[in-house]
């Protein structure tokens, strides 16, 4: 039985104050909850913080990136080092505006996801087409290459530490949602790639979350897909009022 995640990335929003307040929202909101794995993205400036105040709570807290390699002449990038040395237990990875407003490929990511695993993150690795290609048939084309392309290299064993997490880009931060049925295609069908890849063992215990405008009254019904592990969750994360009940969404 795979357990759900539910994360929230706050991308570039908030500040510190603010950042505070709604760690401390939720700590109080969450500082029950076992059932569902739940982690927060806060902006890198934020990390800290965020993480001082979710300390001995089961709120994880992760990074929103990060770069491949350890140290270096590498001006506005940060280690997968710092991040764990700030209190980060997990990273995003190859979300969907790293690839398209970035510029980021899959062999860069994939470097992204080995240096994650090295420094004992775990990565969530983003993937997702645009609706160009979704009008186009290529779904399962596009986002099975996005998944052999991010884990080439990557151990069975090291599986149990990556989490899958599909967002569709016409969805993210749209107001459009993938229907359920939609979403559990897609899961599907990474999941029978990692099956490809892999076993059946591997496929059937990783985690695959479903992110792009996932709100809470529509997170139940995603979350009810039986191939549908958890959601990373944009806007409605950043208040304590709309991430709460997508969390005991993932409860009931």
């Amino acid at each position: 039985m795979r357990r759900l995640f539910v994360a929230g990335n706050w991308k570039m929003n908030l500040d510190g104050c603010r950042s505070h307040d709604l760690a401390e929202g939720l700590k109080k909101q969450l500082a029950d909850v076992q059932d569902v794995r739940v982690a927060v993205f806060p902006p890198y400036v934020y990390l800290n913080c965020v993480a001082n105040v979710l300390n001995k709570t089961p709120i994880e807290v992760g990074a929103q990136n990060m770069y491949p390699e350890p140290e270096g002449a590498y001006t506005g990038e940060v280690s997968g080092a710092m991040l764990t040395d700030v209190g980060c237990r997990c990273v995003i990875l190859g979300h969907s505006e790293r690839r398209h407003v970035i510029g980021e490929t899959d062999e860069f990511i994939n470097r992204k996801v080995h240096k994650a695993l090295e420094c004992g993150l775990e990565p969530v690795l983003c993937l997702g087409e645009t609706l160009e290609q979704r009008r186009a048939g290529q779904m399962e084309k596009v986002v099975s290459g996005q998944l052999r392309a991010g884990l080439d290299g990557v151990s069975a064993g090291q599986m149990e530490k990556i989490t899958v997490a599909y967002e569709p880009v016409w969805a993210i931060g749209t107001g459009e949602t993938a229907t359920p049925e939609q979403a559990d295609q897609a899961h599907a069908c990474l999941r029978n790639v990692l099956g490809e890849v892999y076993d059946e063992e591997v496929a059937e215990a990783t985690i695959i979350q479903y992110g792009g405008s996932v709100k809470p009254d529509n997170a139940a019904d995603l979350l009810s897909m039986p191939n549908v592990d958890g959601a990373l969750v944009g806007g409605a994360s950043l208040s304590v009022e709309s991430f709460v009940p997508i969390v005991q969404a993932a409860l009931n």
